[in-house]
Parts: C-alpha cells; sequence; structure tokens
C-alpha cells in the first residue's frame, strides 16, 4: 500500500517551483491533484453575530490539506454538537495552491535496477499544501458571546490536527 511521506520533508516554506497555468503547455507539472477539503464554509453564514475568533499560525509553514480538512472535521463536529447547526459560522481562510512533488526512491534488493536516482528528480504530483506566515489566520470562527468557550475549544481541538504551534484570537 502506497503511503505518505511524511511531512517533515515539506514543512519550510521553500520558494515554490510548481507553476500551473490555463495552457498545460506552460505549466510545470501537468497534472493536478484534487484537493481534499470538501467545505470551506460551515454553519449558518446569514446571521448576525457578536464576537468573532481567529486561529492564527506562529510561525512560517506548509499545511497540507489533509491536515486541514481533518482540523476542518474536528472543530466542525464539535460545534455541531455543542452549540448546534444553526449557532455558528465556521470558514477556513486559507487555499492549499502549493503543489508538493515526490520523487520515489526505491530501497530494497533490485532497487539500482529501477531506480534513477538524481536523475530526471523534479518528481510527480502527490498532493497540495497551503502556504501559511506567521500570524495568518487559518481558521474563523463566529458565534455569539455565550458560545464563545466552546467556540474556543474547537479551535483549540483543530489545532491539535495542525503541523504548526497557533494562538486564539478574540475579538467582538
Amino acid at each position: 500500500m502506497a503511503r505518505l511521506r511524511k511531512f517533515c520533508a515539506y514543512r519550510r516554506l521553500e520558494r515554490p517551483y510548481t507553476r500551473r497555468s490555463k495552457f498545460t503547455e506552460k505549466s510545470y507539472i501537468k497534472a493536478n491533484p484534487n484537493i481534499k477539503i470538501v467545505r470551506f464554509e460551515m454553519g449558518n453564514q446569514k446571521k448576525a453575530y457578536d464576537s468573532k475568533l481567529n486561529l492564527r499560525a506562529k510561525s512560517d509553514i506548509q499545511i497540507r490539506h489533509e491536515a486541514l480538512e481533518s482540523a476542518r472535521q474536528t472543530a466542525n463536529r464539535f460545534l455541531e454538537a455543542r452549540i448546534g447547526k444553526g449557532d455558528y459560522f465556521l470558514k477556513i481562510l486559507i487555499y492549499p495552491h502549493h503543489v508538493l512533488r515526490e520523487n520515489p526512491l526505491a530501497a530494497g534488493a533490485g532497487a539500482d535496477r529501477m531506480s534513477t536516482g538524481m536523475k530526471r528528480s523534479f518528481g510527480k504530483p502527490m498532493g497540495l499544501a497551503a502556504r501559511v506566515i506567521k500570524d495568518q489566520t487559518i481558521f474563523q470562527v463566529k458565534v455569539n458571546k455565550k458560545h464563545v468557550a466552546a467556540a474556543k475549544r474547537a479551535l483549540h481541538r483543530a489545532s491539535y490536527k495542525l503541523p504548526v504551534s497557533c494562538r486564539i484570537e478574540i475579538t467582538k
């Protein structure tokens, strides 16, 4: 079974070399992986809310789209259970544009016959990541004052799923 490479290989922000164009001959990467984030906005968008909570990154990092989807599911499930479907609005404010590539290196018996080593080492697309800079907002939750504690707990739980330490900022 194919496994994902550990994310410590992709965590640092470096110069992106993943040009995507609507004209395929001008793209460095011809095929783009499908995004795994199902929904970017959850809850009741039209209602007016008193408080706004932001989950902000404490450092520059890349966040894989699987991690964002996992954090979204955790926060949304907690908010639905504690507050109810119509009393909150959760939004993901970052989008995974960056294409992650992998140059698979074979190991084991007979690997030298199959592997090309570092020749033609550009790599094949294996996922997407969002490039996040320090103090950038990742998630935003809007709730009324009586639900601020539950929303804060939901964002705290979501931060466990992300590869960066985060802080929660509460504004009116």
